[in-house]
């Protein structure tokens, strides 16, 4: 048996506002009901004493009374006029003792007068509900006063109950079409309402839209992906666990403005910014992540959806992919020179000249061994050094000169376990690269780059220095800065590569500059603390800085060359 789908949330509300509409009409009609038996009740009372008072006061009333011969005759008009155009029933005009002197009905005139008339004959007006020869009816009874002030008679006028009732029912007949009219508009706009509500939530009930609920906050939370919303305010209206994580927000973000969420002045714009982003990449603190935005419109603008990808791996992995192809393409290079050294030997020894062969092996045989045992000698790094070997035979691919300063010194052990190898091949592997760039610019003169690197008084001091054209005095403040080139613009990548530098610097607690080298060119220097109680945990606390500094760690003179062999 198949079980009923509960019916949906619109469609509850739907027959809860039916319902509640349908008994406040109902409510307000049977209100009126006796609202409007109450106020015909009140107005007859209110009629039929001014009408006695009326007839009372009248000039010829009370000479008629005492002093006429048929005093019937005299006050019958009065009567006829007073119950003319009224809702009046009757208008009875009688002596003290009762005696009526006029009546509707000419065979009642003469007996006596069915009610009260004590408190009349006392001077007082008063009414009340009596059933008399018309029937049941609201009566006052008023006296008629002598001109010396004495009561000489007495005066009632009374309408019909039936009258009043019939009046009623009037009155609430039209108030029932109007409820029933009113019943009819509200039950109408309650549909049309309900309507969009039913298409608002795609006719789920409320367990549903609460199941829905839960499994969109579960979602936010479970997904690794950053989501922000951002209304037009450019206030946050979401933001989920990853989005706190990947943009390192403390605290409560929801209501907050992003101008004050403490980002990157990068950042900050492209979440401010109204146009879409796509795969737009920004550094924080510490992460690479890909910021993607798009309008949330509606004819205007509402907000912004911004979704957050963390890529600080992949970024790693992509400049070690990139240095592994530059050390391909050097290999590859090398091994077709050292196939022209081969040819040249196996002729040589062709040729008869096998010392001048041996001779011309040998040297090569040294130069390539002093190579590798100089680096080794100096950097007890495997990481690095094999980085060093790399980078020479790529800078010697390229004809530039790549040079180790005589007194580098790393020891093994020295690097601790908070400064892993990755974060130094970043730095160094950038440094060496954009020098390289810079000193192939140089037409004057042998391209060189020169390397320093020390591991002396708590800190690893890392120095790359070129004969390129350096770096602009103007440019000095942006060197670091994301987007910062000095290249041709291309897809993405341009200008990262020193602004990693720099957030490596700043997450290890070291710092980040350049200067001008002795060259002419430029010199970029990073110092990174070696005590382990100094990594992760001070990360941010060290600024870079840009400007000028002392004398060099490092000079270009005197340095040894690093050449692979030719």
């Amino acid at each position: 048996m198949r079980v009923p789908r509960p019916r949906s949330l619109a469609g509850q509300l739907f027959a809860m506002q039916v319902v509640l509409v349908a008994l406040v009409v109902a409510g307000s009609a049977v209100f009126t009901y006796f609202m409007a038996s109450s106020d015909a009740e009140r107005a007859a009372i209110r009629q039929v004493e001014n009408t006695a008072r009326a007839v009372a006061a009248a000039p010829g009333v009370a000479p008629a009374i005492t002093n006429a011969d048929d005093p019937t005759a005299v006050l019958q008009p009065y009567a006829d006029d007073a119950m003319y155009g009224t809702r009046v029933a009757f208008v009875t005009i009688m002596a003290p003792d009762g005696t009526r002197f006029t009546h509707p009905d000419p065979d009642k005139i003469g007996k006596d007068f069915r009610g009260h008339t004590a408190r009349a004959l006392r001077g007082g007006t008063f009414h009340e509900t009596y059933t008399g020869t018309l029937g049941r009816s609201v009566r006052a009874v008023t006296p008629v006063r002598a001109a010396d002030g004495r009561i000489v008679g007495l005066v009632s006028a009374g309408i019909k109950v039936d009258q009043i009732s019939a009046e009623v029912r009037e009155n609430v007949l039209r108030v029932l079409w109007v409820a029933l009219g009113a019943l009819a508009l509200g039950g109408a706009g309650t549909y049309l309402i309900n309507a969009r509500l039913r298409r608002h939530t795609h006719g789920m009930n409320a367990a549903e839209l609460s199941r829905l609920h839960d499994y969109h906050q579960a979602t936010l939370h479970a997904v690794r992906e950053g989501l922000l919303l951002v209304d037009a305010d450019h206030r946050v209206v979401l933001m989920n666990d990853a989005a706190h994580e990947l943009l390192g927000v403390a605290g409560t973000a929801r209501g907050r403005s992003v101008a004050d969420l403490g980002l990157t002045d990068p950042l900050t714009e492209a979440l401010l910014s109204d146009a879409p982003r796509t795969d737009d990449l920004h550094l924080t603190r510490d992460r690479v992540i890909v910021v993607n935005t798009s309008p949330v419109t509606g004819g205007e603008r509402r907000g912004t959806v911004v979704t957050l990808r963390d890529v600080t791996e992949l970024q790693a992995l992509t400049g070690e992919l990139d240095s592994v192809r530059g050390f391909a393409d050097a290999l590859r290079a090398q091994a077709h020179e050292s196939a022209n050294r081969l040819h040249t030997v196996v002729s040589l020894i062709e040729l008869g000249r096998a010392d001048e062969a041996v001779e011309f092996a040998t040297a090569e045989l040294e130069l390539a061994q002093a190579l590798t045992d100089q680096v080794t000698a100096a950097v007890a790094e495997p990481v690095l050094a094999a980085l060093l070997l790399g980078k020479a035979a790529q800078a010697n691919e390229q004809g530039v000169e790549l040079s180790l300063a005589p007194d580098s010194r790393i020891e093994d052990d020295v690097l601790p376990r908070s400064l892993p190898a990755r974060d130094l091949v970043t730095v160094l592997g950038n440094l060496i690269d954009n020098a390289i760039d810079a000193a192939r610019a140089v037409s004057d003169a042998v391209p060189r780059v020169t390397v320093a690197l020390r591991a002396t008084d708590g800190e690893l001091r890392v120095s790359v220095a070129d004969n390129g054209p350096g770096i602009a005095p103007a440019a000095a403040d942006d060197v670091f800065e994301r987007g910062w080139t000095t290249k041709p613009a291309g897809p993405g990548g341009r200008g990262l590569g020193l602004a990693l530098v720099r957030q490596v610097a700043r997450r290890h607690g070291g710092e980040a500059r350049v200067d001008r080298a002795e060259s002419g060119g430029a010199k970029f220097t990073v110092r990174l603390p070696l005590q382990a109680s100094q990594g992760r945990g001070q990360a941010g606390r060290g600024a870079a800085r840009v400007g000028t500094a002392g004398p060099a760690d490092a000079t270009e003179t005197g340095t040894e060359t690093v050449r692979g062999a030719r």
